[in-house]
């Protein structure tokens, strides 16, 4: 373990500040003032940013920080918070880094010893996690997929195996592309959520199998931001119905085995509750 020198006052700090990701009321206090306070802001993009910045009367100056002069700017911006500036990193929407430049700075000051803050706020994966009607107690995040290659068919693979939400970031222009490569790898039944233009005007959640939804998008075509969730893969044993859950019973090897054992053993088998198997068996 490396022990960095701590840079504390009168070192500058850099904040990661969350902006709204459509509706410019969905930001904090904090972000505001934080956003005034500080000597410049890096922005992902200016002119973007700047609708945000008029729209709060905000006048600090901006300068571009974006994936392909990140690299070149660290130093640059090591040296303004040696001399007691304070930054700002914002991303277009959101919140910085997810999906978004700013990690190679980030480790890049921490690694030098200088503070970095988090000031949270809106984030389309939490916003499109929190009301898409899918398990939330474990995700994962998996950003932008590969758009070609043998990287991306190992992504929908991955994505097909989880026995977790998958969130993944898509644009309108590859959202069917996508649906159908999931269709080739996801059991028929299991659901995906499209969540697009969360928090503006047109919101829309839409969900069903992944042959649904690109019936959904062939007669509607994508617009908009778009966030696609997919059911954990043992999220579709739920589903079941007790007339399915019987007919498992009703086998052979099932039916050859004692009535505790055949409730642990298809419980563990449909990944449903072992009371409700059991259940089945007395009622049969």
């Amino acid at each position: 373990m490396e022990t960095k020198p701590k840079h504390t006052p009168p070192f500058g700090q850099l904040f990661i500040v969350a902006t709204p990701i459509g509706n410019l009321a969905d930001i904090s206090y904090r972000a505001v003032e934080t956003l005034k306070s500080v000597d410049i802001i890096g922005a992902e993009d200016t002119r973007t940013s700047l609708t945000l910045l008029r729209h709060y009367a905000i006048n600090t100056p901006m300068i571009s920080l974006h994936e392909h002069n990140e690299s070149a700017m660290l130093e640059k911006v090591q040296a303004r918070l040696e001399r007691g500036e304070s930054m700002a990193l914002i991303s277009d929407a959101g919140t910085p880094l997810i999906s978004d430049p700013g990690y190679r700075l980030v480790r890049h000051l921490r690694k030098a010893g200088f503070d970095v803050i988090p000031i949270p706020g809106a984030s389309s994966v939490m916003a499109a996690l929190c009301a898409a009607g899918l398990t939330t107690d474990h995700f994962r995040f998996a950003g932008f997929l590969p758009r070609s290659g043998k990287a991306r068919v190992q992504a929908i693979k991955r994505t097909a195996a989880s026995d977790e939400t998958s969130i993944i970031l898509e644009s309108p222009r590859r959202l069917l592309t996508t649906l159908q490569d999931l269709l080739s790898e996801l059991d028929e039944a299991r659901e995906v959520v499209v969540a697009r233009e969360i928090t503006k005007l047109h919101e829309e959640f839409i969900a069903g199998t992944a042959s649904e939804l690109i019936e959904h998008f062939n007669l509607h075509p994508p617009r908009g931001e778009m966030v696609l969730m997919v059911a954990a893969a043992s999220d579709i044993a739920i589903e079941l119905s007790d007339k399915q859950v019987i007919d498992c019973l009703s086998t052979e090897a099932m039916q050859s085995l004692p009535p505790s054992a055949r409730a642990k053993a298809l419980a563990n088998t449909l990944n449903i509750p072992r009371a409700r198997v059991y259940a089945l068996i007395n009622s049969a």
